[in-house]
């Protein structure tokens, strides 16, 4: 993010809103839009904003796996292959 050219007063906005949505489709980009000299909104393109997303349910997963280690919920890795075998050989 280049906070010079990506910070913008709300006034801005407002008055060229088209071309900033267009300017974020264009370049994946997200505009902080500031009131009264504070960061009060972002707006962000939808491609971005969803790869943010799917980016945090990665993390999210991942924190999950750590929190079941730590806390011994885990299955060693040949009692799980045994357990998937055999939920294949009963759909077949």
């Amino acid at each position: 993010m280049n906070f010079k050219n990506d910070i913008k007063p709300i006034s801005f906005f407002k008055a060229h809103a088209a071309e900033v949505i267009k300017k974020l489709n264009e370049t994946n980009g997200t505009m902080i839009i500031t009131q009264h000299g504070e960061a009060k909104a972002i707006i962000q393109d939808i491609t971005e904003y969803e790869r943010i997303q799917e980016a945090l349910a990665l993390l999210q997963m991942a924190a999950e796996g750590q929190k079941d280690f730590e806390e011994g919920n885990t299955i060693a890795a040949a009692d799980m292959i045994k357990e998937l075998n055999g939920l294949a050989e009963k759909t077949d």
